[in-house]
């Protein structure tokens, strides 16, 4: 097997690894259950596939030696088959509770990424890990190194081959949740759960991974599967591009990935060319006053006036100093001044984020940000420390031209026939590292209209974030579909397009 020059890493098991994830999983008991039985799962699922392999993979093998169109359909048929099985059902089930059951933060998710590994390891799909460190841990807890890059296709090793790239997040968030009706696997640590769908995420990746590899054979191309730590915040996506995810053998020429929508109605799934999300930057501000008595306000320089005049003025930066044909927001979302009723306190803080649908809109903000904190301190006799944080998110902009040919191929498989265009939205998200840096689309998947609460199941349109957000089960058959077609048309798109240039 050929080593890959970058970072050294042989693509095998974890147990093989030159980075191995450095931190063991302390399991409880539960979670040995857990993983057993995600384990016996992916058996199924794997034998279940294996059974209906002469078909399947027929299909897979004709559709990338010919240009029948009946042929494309075939195949669109031949997936969602395999995507919703009994067995693959209970493999998405499965994974995503237990998942959802164990939320982890940022850089410090030890059970995902074993629980990711252990089931690559049960459908032999060779993997590396240790990807995504934490190289801000004065501001982020953990050292990281819990990202996973996996490898599906007949001769992944071979450098002259088309080649994609599928990612998914892992993260989740510092959130209490409050979700009803999911006793059985509601978060078991307390003030963590997965509030942004990024147990789904996995799970559908998953689920296409245990398809995709059952015709590995027939495949033309590598099919490159990324699970992404610290989506939130904390620019994991960043880290595994500078680490050399772009860079690795064969060289990846286009990337998709995919975002649950509670806005969208389940199975409708709709994108836009050019900016999808924006660019983010967060900031803390510290005003220093002078502290002293409450009831002797003249001998004191209070930094809640200040920071009280702060907040006002921060919103006439977008209001007064930016066209109303341009999109940008500055929030305001945490404040903390003093201890006492009867004392001003030396000064205070406030919380917040900058958001644009350009970096240079965003740029332009900050500069308005720093210089209005700047001055209105100075007005009432204070003093300001700024700090942003170590990477600003930048914008998520789907390729104009691939936007093209990948709406069409999420027609195939949105309940509503179609790809709906949608308006951008002011949220981040960190997949517009890769899309800085290779052509890519970036898809939302509806997931808002599942749920019956007469029936005792969550309702799933809680917006993102929200501690009551329940992800729609019923959509990850949908994204398993959506990923396998992306990945087997966008390999075979892509040696059609070697092909024309070779006979020009």
């Amino acid at each position: 097997m050929r080593i890959i020059p970058l970072l050294a890493c042989i693509i095998a098991s974890a147990s093989s690894l030159p980075f191995k994830i450095k931190q063991p999983v302390n399991e409880d008991n539960e979670q040995a259950v857990e993983k057993q039985h995600v384990r016996t799962a992916t058996k199924e699922v794997k034998e279940d596939l294996q059974e209906d392999f002469t078909s399947s993979s027929s299909i897979v093998a004709s559709y990338f030696s010919s240009e029948d169109d009946s042929i494309s359909m075939s195949l669109k048929e031949s997936i969602h088959q395999m995507a919703n099985t009994g067995d693959m059902h209970e493999f998405l089930l499965s994974t995503r509770r237990s998942l959802h059951r164990n939320p982890e933060l940022m850089y410090e998710l030890p059970h995902t990424s074993e629980t990711i590994a252990t089931i690559l390891d049960e459908l032999n799909i060779p993997y590396t890990a240790g990807w995504a460190k934490n190289t801000h841990q004065e501001v982020y807890p953990g050292p990281g190194g819990y990202g996973i890059v996996a490898h599906i296709g007949k001769n992944i090793l071979e450098e002259d081959q088309p080649c994609i790239i599928l990612r998914a997040d892992m993260d989740a968030l510092p959130i209490l949740e409050a979700t009803k009706n999911i006793d059985s696997f509601k978060s078991k640590t307390n003030h963590q759960m997965h509030a942004c769908g990024h147990d789904g995420h996995v799970t559908m990746l998953l689920g296409a991974a245990a398809l995709m590899k059952s015709v590995e054979s027939e495949i033309e191309g590598t099919i490159r599967l990324v699970f992404q730590p610290a989506e939130e915040g904390g620019a994991g996506m960043k880290r595994m591009v500078e680490e050399g995810l772009v860079e690795l053998k064969p060289q990846a020429k286009l990337g998709f990935g995919m975002h649950v929508w509670p806005t969208l109605p389940s199975g409708v799934i709709a994108t836009r060319p050019g900016a999808l999300m924006a660019a983010a930057e967060m900031f803390t501000v510290e005003i220093h006053g002078k502290g002293g008595h409450a009831a002797m306000p003249q001998l004191t320089i209070d930094p809640i006036v200040a920071v009280s005049s702060l907040v006002s003025n921060l919103q006439s930066i977008v209001s007064r100093t930016i066209s109303p044909l341009e999109s940008s927001v500055i929030s305001v979302t945490s404040i903390n001044a003093g201890d006492a009723f009867n004392v001003i306190p030396a000064s205070a803080m406030l919380k917040g984020t900058i958001r644009a649908l350009s970096t240079e809109m965003l740029m332009s903000l900050r500069d308005k940000f720093d210089h209005m904190v700047t001055s209105t301190a100075m007005l009432h006799g204070c003093n300001a420390t700024i700090q942003f944080s170590p990477d600003y998110y930048v914008p998520t902009i789907n390729d104009k031209d691939l936007f093209e040919w990948s709406s069409k191929v999420g027609a195939l498989v949105s309940k509503e026939g179609k790809t709906r265009d949608i308006e951008p939205t002011m949220g981040g998200e960190d997949f517009g590292f890769l899309a800085d840096v290779l052509p890519s689309t970036f898809f939302f998947l509806g997931q808002g209209s599942g749920g019956d609460e007469k029936y005792h199941i969550p309702r799933t349109d809680y917006g993102l974030h929200h501690p009551s957000f329940a992800l729609d089960e019923d959509v990850l058959p949908i994204g398993v579909e959506l990923h396998a077609n992306l990945a087997l048309r966008s390999l075979k798109k892509l040696a059609i397009e070697e092909r024309m240039k070779t006979e020009l």
